[in-house]
């Protein structure tokens, strides 16, 4: 009954109150779904390992009996989490190793990312960051994240070869408009810093967020770029559209970055789908992302020839922009996984369409 009351109390388009109203507990989930015994095991062995919260809102694209659900898959833990696999990292990307200050990681040589939060609305089972975001002892923060920006920001001013920075986390859109226009309006006054980006799922676990005195605040600062992360067609509702097309008329550019999901989005028809699905709400896809061998996320990894088998089902078959790039990040940065459609062998310069039909060109200078 006292669950029944606290849902009943949620303020559905208030995300805050979403927020407030996080399911974090059995009992709440069971509000929503017919938990598994695999999810209730899952969800008292993360006690003291992996936090977990799902939002009201994402909560209702679950499918209610379906553990296998690919909302429900993403947000709920699973028992594999647990399981130890071969190669397994907490940083196979090697953020940490790049690390120049408390929040600035600078991979790149023009780009920096700047970390806001730990926190996030749902924590994604399949996150890159797991151990630094939601395992209760990790971190990607050298000191306290309530320490000072100072140094974060000096570094940035003081390397004129930084031209974008990347507000990331967790998700810098858990803090409300005050403080993140604090960071974006002190980034802008750095004059070598030309683009501003944030990358957030709130579109997709919260769209109430996407509120128009947010977006209007974004525009003061222009240019911004907004790349979230829709993984399966179900989460392109008509919320998050309109969150998409608020950030939109407000100038906001709004890009996605798929991460490839074993047994979510790893067959040619939920791509499709999925990418159909977001060109019509005018968000470009971007990135395909090999799924990293992160601890605790492994059970998630497809083979690369999955990824290919898929691209080649892509290429072709929907127009140039709907077609993300195939990449894997490492250490050494984003590495393209998809084949090379020229090449170069003893009878000159050879092309292959999405057919595999072949041909030589010519004309072509060595």
């Amino acid at each position: 009954m006292e669950l029944t009351q606290k849902k009943h109390q949620l303020v559905w388009h208030d995300w805050r109150s979403q927020l407030q109203h996080r399911i974090t507990t059995v009992e709440g989930l069971r509000e929503w779904i017919n938990v598994s015994e695999d999810e209730e095991e899952a969800i008292k062995a993360c006690v003291g390992k992996y936090r977990w919260s799902i939002t009201p809102y994402y909560a209702s694209l679950m499918d209610k009996n379906d553990a296998k659900c690919p909302i429900r898959q993403q947000a709920v833990p699973q028992m594999q989490e647990f399981a130890s696999y071969l190669g397994a990292s907490p940083d196979p990307v090697g953020d940490t190793y790049y690390r120049k200050t408390n929040r600035v990681v600078h991979k790149y040589p023009d780009r920096v990312i700047l970390l806001v939060t730990e926190a996030c609305a749902v924590y994604c089972r399949h996150c890159t960051r797991k151990y630094h975001t939601t395992d209760l002892e990790g971190t990607y923060f050298e000191k306290s994240e309530a320490a000072s920006w100072e140094e974060d920001f000096n570094y940035i001013a003081s390397h004129p070869e930084i031209r974008d920075v990347l507000l990331t986390g967790g998700d810098p859109l858990t803090y409300g408009d005050e403080k993140l226009e604090l960071i974006i309006s002190r980034l802008r006054n750095i004059p070598h810093v030309e683009i501003i980006r944030i990358g957030s799922r709130y579109p997709v676990l919260l769209p109430q967020r996407i509120t128009t005195e947010f977006c209007q605040m974004l525009e003061k600062y222009h240019p911004i770029w907004l790349n979230t992360h829709f993984n399966h067609p179900s989460e392109i509702t008509p919320e998050a559209a309109q969150a998409c097309d608020r950030l939109l008329r407000h100038g906001v550019v709004v890009q996605n970055q798929t991460v490839l999901l074993k047994g979510i989005n790893d067959d040619l028809e939920t791509m499709r789908s999925l990418l159909t699905g977001l060109l019509k709400i005018r968000v470009r896809p971007y990135y395909l992302y090999h799924c990293d061998n992160v601890t605790g996320v492994s059970h998630f990894v497809t083979s690369v020839e999955k990824g290919r088998e898929i691209m080649q089902g892509l290429l072709g078959h929907m127009t140039g922009f709907a077609v993300p790039q195939y990449i894997i990040t490492t250490s050494l940065g984003k590495i393209p996984l998809w084949e090379e459609q020229f090449h170069q062998d003893q009878d000159g310069f050879w092309i292959e369409n999405y057919k595999g039909e072949t041909m030589r060109v010519t004309g072509l200078p060595d």
